[in-house]
């Protein structure tokens, strides 16, 4: 399966929102979680979190007692008192006791019985039904109420509740859990359509889990809510997989509203909280937004062996005074020219590099000096100047205490009931045995450790060269990089392409046009004419020639995306795979670009869960030819540009009037008619439609004749 280019800083912001809001991270023991701006939400899914786990154990007073502070309308509602109710007294006789016994005909008095006249229809005839619990025990093979003895009915009732108490307080899981959820089902209809099988299927199936929270039921009053739109029923059926019934059940209990029933209909869907903590520390670390010393001393994915990753020893001290400095403005959507909110690097010290704060959120100006100073006249890829060039990146070395101060700390979850222990050893031991492979194969290509210590120094060393590419310190990557491995641009030639691009209009907008000149005939030329594809490219480069006072550099290239491509080749030659959570997103984001192009029609819902800034990298430098040569070139790593889509997609998200397929054209009413009366997909209504002139009369009559 393909994949596609991803915005990795628009996914470090939803990653280090889901981090904050589930009190995974911290700056410093100063920073007390409970300050977090998400704390209160946080606060509502621990409360739903300690609800349901009382509820799965059959502790059902315990769970009273919570509803009775934090949610009294719960009990309010007879529905629910009777099911829960009904859950006590089964509980009571599983004890055994004749003390208990008594309590649950006590129950059956004073509770079960007066709720189950008004709870809803059939609770009276339920509740005639529980009474065989007497006379049946739990462990007879003939009980005719075998169901209510079942286990799995206190799982019933705690995922019903969970899903109420979650609609009721708006304490929905962060926007990263829920657009993952979203991003594995679109990826798992993807494939089943396209009979393909999935190259992340071992880690989906894991990570969301088949069973689903049962729904959240309306009031009977709102049963009076007029007719929804049909474009929403079909929009919010087929996002989350319901009926069409199930579909109107669930914007009635929303009053009406799509997103906040997609909301609810998403949370429903579990996740591997386990798996999903250890794929986000991996990532982090990978990312250098946590620090790896003292996230764990196993970090799957990032140590080129089956050994922990070792870091330096710290001052006993100095924990206590780390900075908080480091902010993150999780509300920031695009990051597409250069933004950042995370920096790997100290820039006090360094003269060729002056970064200054503007705006609010990540935005952030870079000014590059640059002086074409004589050591850079030749702008050779040799090791020449790799000493000068060396102690560039040895004064990022020499920072990794301050730099890794500026990081966050890995606190982990609080919540350790759901834990699987056995999750972070499988993916320990799938990264440990790939990166081991890696590290054979490096080995095989005769590079030394030596020049880059060890394993912490290989580590950091990446962290240094992303942090330099992502603030344009072409000259200095290109070096550092022959440095270690004078191989690599041999194999990747189209970063060192974009690595010269940089160089090049560096040096055009401090006005060394004689320079950029010597760069373009010393480099892009010989690369462009060995990879015909990279020609436009070139042309389009020369073109910052004619206009020298514009922003070419920060305007035209993405340098955040050509710094994270860059770590994931050179880290594969190092042995250092890159994290799981990557390859995850660039295969669903592909599976969801292709599944809308099926569909002929834009995704509703990717604004709210943030999925379009995932996609938006904007390189109009960059050919989509040379995109697709990177592509090819690096199948696990690089993604440095757009793959334009040639497929028609309809814009508008509510009700478009007409959609082409082929040469017939569907009107959309005609679409909606056929999707609801055969209960078809939008793909096969719109296939349909098209063998039968857009007629959705004919197409239905076909059906049923």
């Amino acid at each position: 399966m393909d994949s596609m280019p991803v915005n990795w800083e628009a996914l470090d912001t939803l990653i280090v929102d889901f981090a904050k809001s589930e009190n995974l991270i911290e700056d410093s023991v100063t920073c007390s979680p409970s300050s977090s701006p998400s704390s209160s939400s946080y606060r509502q899914r621990m409360v739903i979190r300690q609800i349901r786990r009382s509820l799965e154990v059959g502790d059902i007073d315990a769970a009273t007692d919570l509803l009775r502070v934090h949610a009294p309308f719960i009990l309010d509602d007879h529905r629910f008192l009777f099911r829960l109710q009904k859950q006590k007294f089964i509980e009571l006789l599983r004890s055994g006791t004749a003390e208990a016994r008594e309590s649950a005909i006590d129950c059956l008095r004073t509770v079960l019985a007066p709720c189950a006249l008004d709870a809803y229809p059939e609770a009276y005839e339920e509740f005639k039904h529980v009474l065989l619990a007497f006379i049946y025990d739990k462990d007879d093979p003939t009980s005719l109420v075998a169901h209510e003895w079942s286990e799995r009915r206190r799982f019933d009732i705690a995922g019903l509740i969970s899903s109420v108490l979650r609609a009721h307080m708006h304490a929905y899981d962060p926007l990263f859990a829920m657009a993952l959820r979203y991003l594995i089902s679109i990826h798992k209809g993807f494939c089943f359509r396209k009979g393909i099988s999935s190259p992340i299927s071992d880690l989906t199936l894991r990570l969301l889990l088949e069973e689903r929270d049962p729904p959240a039921t309306p009031q009977e009053r709102l049963y009076e809510v007029p007719p929804f739109d049909e474009v929403d029923i079909q929009a919010l059926a087929h996002a989350v997989e319901l009926t069409r019934q199930g579909a109107i059940d669930s914007l009635r209990f929303a009053k009406g509203d799509l997103f906040q029933a997609f909301q609810n209909e998403l949370c429903r869907m579990r996740l591997d909280d386990s798996m999903l903590d250890e794929l986000v520390r991996e990532y982090c670390i990978y990312r250098g937004i946590v620090d790896s010393g003292l996230a764990s001393s196993s970090v799957s994915g990032i140590q080129p062996l089956s050994e922990p990753l070792k870091v330096n020893e710290l001052d006993p001290g100095f924990s206590s005074s780390r900075s908080c400095s480091l902010e993150v403005d999780c509300e920031t959507n695009k990051h597409s020219d250069g933004e950042s909110s995370i920096s790997n690097a100290h820039t006090n010290n360094s003269p060729e590099i002056n970064a200054d704060m503007m705006g609010k959120g990540t935005d952030v100006e870079i000014r590059h000096s640059c002086e074409p100073t004589g050591n850079h006249d030749d702008c050779s890829t040799s090791e020449t100047h790799g000493p000068e060039n060396s102690r560039v990146l040895q004064r990022h070395r020499s920072h990794g205490t301050g730099e890794r101060s500026k990081r966050k700390r890995w606190r982990g979850r609080y919540d350790k009931h759901n834990s699987v222990p056995d999750v972070q050893q499988e993916l320990t031991a799938t990264a440990a045995a790939t990166s081991t492979n890696l590290l054979e194969e490096r080995q095989g290509l005769g590079l030394s450790l030596d020049s880059i210590g060890n394993r912490e120094n290989m580590y950091e060393t990446l962290l240094a060269m992303k942090d330099l590419a992502s603030r344009g310190m072409a000259a200095e990557v290109v070096a550092e990089v022959n440095r270690i491995d004078p191989e690599f641009f041999g194999q990747n030639p189209v970063l060192l392409f974009q690595l010269k691009q940089i160089e090049f209009l560096k040096l055009v907008s401090t006005g060394d046009h004689s320079g950029a000149l010597r760069v373009a005939c010393s480099h892009l030329g010989p690369l462009a004419a060995n990879d015909p594809l990279l020609l436009k490219a070139l042309k389009e480069t020369l073109l910052a020639l004619l206009r020298p006072n514009e922003d070419a550099l920060g305007r035209c290239l993405p340098l955040h995306a050509l710094a994270t491509s860059l770590q994931v080749a050179i880290g594969q030659r190092l042995g250092i795979e890159e994290p799981q959570l990557m390859k995850m997103m660039r295969a669903m984001l592909y599976a969801h670009n292709e599944w809308f192009k099926i569909q002929m029609c834009k995704d509703r819902f990717e604004g709210l869960l943030k999925i379009d800034s995932l996609k938006e990298i904007n390189t109009p430098l960059l050919s989509d030819a040379a995109s697709k040569s990177n592509a090819e070139a690096s199948t696990n790593g690089s993604s440095q540009v757009t793959v334009s889509s040639s497929g028609r997609i309809v814009e508008d998200g509510s009700s478009p009037t007409q959609v082409s397929s082929g040469d017939v054209v569907c009107d959309e009413n005609a679409i909606l008619k056929v999707m609801e009366f055969l209960a078809l997909p939008r793909a096969d209504a719109i296939h349909l439609l098209a063998q039968y002139n857009g007629n959705a009369e004919t197409v239905i009559q076909q059906i049923f004749a």
